[in-house]
C-alpha cells in the first residue's frame, strides 16, 4: 500500500462527491429524516412528561422515565434503518461509474495497487458519511442542555453508529465493483444489507444453536448493546471482520478485471 497513491485517490474522490448534487443531497435528505424523527421523539417524551406530572395516577410512571430510553435509543434505532436507506446511494458510483466510463482500465494502468484504489475510494465515501453523522450531534448536545441524558450510552451508540456505516460502506463499494449500473449496484446492497437486518427476526424459529449463529450474523443485533452503553469487543470486532471481509472481496473483483 502507498500512502501517497491512496491520498490522491481519495482526493479525487472527494472532489468528485462534492463538485457534484449526490453528496448535498443525501446529506440534507438524512437530516431532514433523522431531524423529523428526533423531533417526535422528544416531543412524545415531553407529553409523557407532562401528563405523569400532573396526574397522579401516572407519578410512578414518571419516575420511570428516561431520556436515554426514552430518546436517545429509538433514535438510534431510526438513524441506523435511515444509514440502510441512504448508505447504497453513496457507494453505488465507486466504482461502477468508472466501469461505465471505461477510466477504470486506465486508473489500474497506473502505478497504484488495487489496494490503494480500494482504499482511497472507501475512505472517500466514510468521510462523506462521517460528516453526515456529526451533522446529527446536534441532536445529543441539544438534549444535554434540555435535560440530564447518560453521557456514555450517547457516545457508544455513536461509535456503533460509525461502525455500521463503515460496514454498510464496505458492502456497497463491494457490489460497485460487480456491475457498471449504478442502479443495479444501489439495489445489490440494499438487499444483502436488508439481507443480514432480518435475519435476526429468525432466530425465534430455528434450533438454540442455529439461532445464535444468525444471531451473531445479524448486522443490526450489535448496535442494540452499543446504544445500551455497553461497549462489547465482540460487536466491534464482528463490524471490523465485516470491513476487511467485503474490501477483501472488493479487491478480488477488481483483480478478475485484469485476469
Amino acid at each position: 500500500m502507498n500512502v501517497r497513491s491512496v491520498g490522491l485517490i481519495l482526493n479525487r474522490e472527494l472532489k468528485s462527491y462534492f463538485s457534484s448534487l449526490i453528496a448535498y443531497v443525501v446529506i440534507v435528505m438524512f437530516l431532514l429524516i433523522t431531524g423529523y424523527f428526533f423531533y417526535n421523539l422528544l416531543a412524545t417524551f415531553s407529553v409523557i412528561s407532562f401528563q405523569a406530572q400532573v396526574n397522579p395516577m401516572l407519578a410512578k410512571q414518571y419516575q420511570l422515565l428516561n431520556i436515554n430510553e426514552t430518546v436517545v435509543r429509538p433514535l438510534f434505532g431510526n438513524i441506523s434503518i435511515i444509514m440502510l436507506l441512504m448508505t447504497p446511494l453513496l457507494t453505488m458510483r465507486l466504482i461502477s461509474e468508472e466501469k461505465k466510463s471505461g477510466t477504470i482500465e486506465l486508473l489500474l494502468t497506473f502505478p497504484v495497487k488495487d489496494i490503494d484504489v480500494v482504499l482511497g475510494k472507501y475512505l472517500a465515501c466514510l468521510f462523506v458519511f462521517l460528516v453526515m453523522i456529526l451533522l446529527t450531534a446536534t441532536y445529543p448536545i441539544l438534549l444535554l442542555g434540555l435535560g440530564e441524558p447518560e453521557v456514555m450510552p450517547i457516545l457508544t451508540g455513536y461509535l456503533g453508529l460509525f461502525l455500521l456505516g463503515a460496514a454498510f460502506i464496505s458492502l456497497g463499494i463491494f457490489t460497485s465493483s460487480l456491475t457498471e449500473n449504478q442502479i443495479v449496484s444501489a439495489s445489490m446492497s440494499f438487499g444483502i444489507l436488508f439481507f443480514f437486518w432480518l435475519i435476526s427476526y429468525s432466530v425465534p424459529f430455528v434450533s438454540p444453536a442455529f439461532g445464535q449463529v444468525l444471531s451473531y450474523l445479524s448486522i443490526n443485533e450489535h448496535i442494540a448493546s452499543l446504544a445500551k452503553g455497553v461497549l462489547d469487543t465482540e460487536d466491534i470486532i464482528y463490524y471490523l471482520c465485516f470491513i476487511v471481509l467485503f474490501l477483501f472481496l472488493t479487491l478480488r473483483s477488481l483483480e478478475s478485471k485484469r485476469w
